[in-house]
């Protein structure tokens, strides 16, 4: 990992913004407030190609995540790091499974699934996919069978919000495929909110 590390953190607050005519925004802020990542979702994009960067000004980019196909139910996203062209990984959505608990896989920089990222209960999604955002959304994140982290949904009818923690995933989860992780729950899980 050649990125400069120290920008990652084990816990984050996620937030979708609250209002933005066309296309999403997220902030990720540190624990102390400070803002870690920003992203810029473009709207009406066949084929997603997001930017995840350091600050709003979109001036210090730090992970590409691109889609390998467009309008795919069951796309896989590529994790690059901006700096160094490093190709870190890429999460890939289990479509058919997350018609009824939303699941994605953790790829590593070959290709091999490594991990996952679940929806809480399969009983919890589906009443979720009937009352909408009335029953907050939590992940679990796993490398193997060991649990690397958690993202817990901010109870708002409003704004998609989520806490995230990987002090589980030290040494086990790629930092920086557990920010685009967050951004991607966002951006996709995020629009059934």
């Amino acid at each position: 990992m050649t990125t400069a590390l120290t920008r990652f953190q084990s816990h984050y607050v996620a937030r979708k913004a609250l209002f933005k005519l066309l296309g999403n925004a997220f902030r990720i802020h540190n624990t102390d407030g400070s803002l870690a990542f920003y992203v810029k979702q473009k709207a009406f994009k066949l084929k997603e190609d997001i930017t995840v960067f350091a600050d709003e000004g979109e001036k210090d980019a730090v992970l590409r995540i691109k889609a390998r196909s467009a309008l795919d139910f069951s796309a896989t996203y590529d994790v690059t790091e901006v700096a160094t062209g490093e190709n870190v990984g890429a999460l890939q959505r289990k479509g058919l499974k997350s018609i009824l608990r939303d699941e994605w896989a953790i790829l590593d920089a070959s290709g091999a699934e490594i991990g996952k990222v679940q929806e809480d209960s399969a009983f919890l999604a589906i009443v979720r996919r009937f009352l909408s955002n009335l029953v907050p959304q939590s992940f679990t994140f796993t490398i193997g069978d060991v649990n690397v982290g958690a993202v817990k949904q901010h109870f708002n009818p409003f704004r998609v919000g989520y806490d995230v923690d990987f002090s589980a995933g030290a040494g086990k989860l790629d930092p920086r495929l557990g920010v685009a992780a967050v951004v991607m729950l966002l951006a996709i899980e995020g629009r059934q909110a």
